[in-house]
């Protein structure tokens, strides 16, 4: 198995020629505004397997503007390691100049300025681009879609998610895993995977009433690739009935099952496998402690968690790979692989800019032409925007500011909830707001907008309960999204305290009073998880709010202070 050493010589010698930031020489080419997609795409070809990885595209066809995330608080063993960097701290840690295109792709600093500069980013067109690239260079490599695809937009909602089906399918991929897209339902779930060209991978997908694997999925594929016999072994999303409505597939249980990963490891490596591949949504926290435990797997392509990462991270003897979101990156990844394992790896991750790198005209047209029966819809303009809209961070997002603003205004509320999903583009100040934005944010099959009443004692439990599933520092307990985003209401946390006493200082914007326990206030929210909610459409509240407004400006304030980061 690779060493450490080994493999960072093979890391020194990558940055020689591509900078310490394994991105190439940016910054000098940034300065001298000549990247071209020859700086993006360029690569030193290694060993004789190559995988690209692409992951959590939440049905983002088109380019976008994405900000990384400000916060990213890391609890417990991950405090102050990768991803849980942000900003100047991530800039150091891998060396990467201030304003340039990596700065822009990596971290949130000076977002809309560099945003003006270096353009958009993503669209699966530029995507098929980089990956027909690879291909020309490494023609057997393997393709893997981390899960989080079939899901995010208008045109897959009003689908059922078959736009995302027909242009994944025209990239070719080998294997897919899975978490957001069981949310169109257990029954259209089956009735796309059964017609897919390619595996359908989850070691961890059960049965609920047998407790045995899901026939549907397997849990892992062998492929023959440069002379070398490689099993990718997939690990669909583990809380998926906790973080999403267990109605929708009620069939199906999830779970890490490290024993049962376990033995799929010892089962492909008995049958042969030189190379293991792990196609995980755990998220990477979860990867990281799942690498500590279970032997054998040489590298974990990770997803849910949207990181992205210019380097692998290595726990033990396997290397895991963070791809980014929204389609905003592709990873390459090249292994040496002789006398049946793994001798050494590199790796570029490959921003997607989407005014450097030429879309592929075939897939423009396959995406033009699945958006255009709803591209009048789509373009709408429903309003403009004075201020950053932006959704990543464990608490605050600008976007989730206007969509409880909005839903206290269009629902007679006093507080609002928008849930912590980690999916959803930025907008520029400046920008024209469109239907096809607000659905960027709100589009999913459970959007009605409820209006309840909740004791000030049921909001702290509401609050405790999420807190601790982002900030328990063991990983495998840390089962949901960012912290769910609080309209109308300030409080404090800190995240070190345990399950129930990191909640304080409850206090109704609105007045200044504090929270009482016992009394009730008027909450509206989305997404909610239980069966028959009733209420109008997110997308359809937000849009009414904007249009009222004309021109959006959100402060960015925070109303929540934190302690103990």
């Amino acid at each position: 198995m690779i060493s450490r050493r080994d493999f960072l010589q093979v890391s020194m010698a990558a940055a020689a020629l591509y900078g310490s930031s394994g991105f190439g020489n940016w910054a000098r080419l940034a300065a001298q505004q000549r990247l071209t997609q020859d700086d993006l795409l360029g690569f030193d070809t290694y060993g004789n397997v190559s995988l690209i990885h692409v992951t959590d595209i939440h049905a983002q066809l088109k380019p976008i503007y994405f900000r990384e995330p400000s916060i990213n608080i890391g609890v417990g063993g991950n405090k102050g390691e990768v991803p849980h960097l942000t900003g100047a701290d991530f800039r150091a840690r891998y060396g990467i100049a201030d304003g340039s295109p990596s700065h822009y792709a990596l971290s949130s600093g000076d977002f809309a300025a560099l945003a003006a500069e270096y353009g958009r980013v993503g669209g699966l067109d530029r995507v098929a681009t980089v990956i027909n690239h690879i291909r020309a260079d490494r023609p057997d490599a393997l393709l893997l879609d981390g899960g989080d695809t079939w899901h995010g937009s208008m045109t897959c909602y009003k689908t059922a998610g078959q736009d995302m089906v027909n242009v994944m399918n025209a990239l070719k991929p080998d294997a897919m895993t899975f978490h957001w897209e069981f949310t169109l339902g257990s029954d259209r779930v089956a009735e796309i995977v059964e017609s897919l060209p390619f595996a359908a991978l989850g070691q961890n997908i059960f049965d609920a009433e047998w407790d045995e694997p899901a026939e549907l999925f397997k849990p892992y594929k062998f492929f023959e690739r440069g002379g070398v016999k490689v099993a990718v072994i997939g690990q669909a999303f583990p809380y998926m009935p906790i973080a999403n409505p267990r109605w929708m597939f009620p069939e199906y249980s999830f779970g890490i099952r490290d024993e049962n990963m376990q033995a799929m490891v010892d089962e492909v490596r008995d049958a042969g496998a030189e190379l293991v591949v792990v196609l995980s949504h755990n998220g990477f926290d979860v990867d990281k402690k799942m690498a500590g435990i279970v032997t054998g797997i040489d590298v974990i392509l990770s997803g849910h968690t949207h990181d992205a990462l210019p380097e692998p991270v290595q726990v033990g003897q396997t290397f895991i790979i963070a791809s980014g979101s929204n389609g905003k990156f592709v990873s390459r990844v090249d292994l040496d692989v002789r006398e049946g394992k793994m001798q050494g790896i590199r790796h570029k991750l490959i921003p997607i800019f989407s005014d450097v790198i030429a879309p592929d005209a075939t897939i423009t047209q396959l995406i033009d032409a699945e958006r255009a029966p709803y591209a009048a819809e789509l373009s709408e303009v429903l309003g403009q925007t004075d201020s950053l809209l932006y959704r990543r961070g464990n608490f605050n997002g600008t976007w989730d500011d206007l969509i409880c603003d909005a839903l206290m205004s269009e629902r007679e509320a006093q507080i609002a909830m928008s849930p912590g999903v980690r999916w959803g583009p930025s907008l520029l100040p400046g920008d024209s707001i469109t239907r096809e934005d607000v659905w960027n944010v709100t589009s999913m099959s459970y959007g009605e907008a409820y209006r309840t009443e909740m004791t000030g004692e049921f909001i702290k439990v509401i609050l405790e309960d999420v807190a601790d599933n982002i900030f328990n520092p063991d990983p495998y307990y840390q089962q949901g999204g960012d912290m769910v985003r609080i309209g109308g209401m300030g409080f404090a946390i800190d995240i070190n305290k345990p399950q129930g006493e990191r909640i304080s200082k409850m206090t109704l914007l609105s007045t200044g009073e504090e929270i009482d326990a016992a009394k009730s206030y008027v909450v509206a929210g989305w997404a909610s998880v239980n069966e028959g909610t009733e209420g109008p459409m997110i997308w359809d509240v937000v849009e009414s709010h904007i249009r009222k407004l004309g021109t959006v400006t959100i402060s960015g304030d925070s109303n929540v202070t934190v302690t103990g980061a």
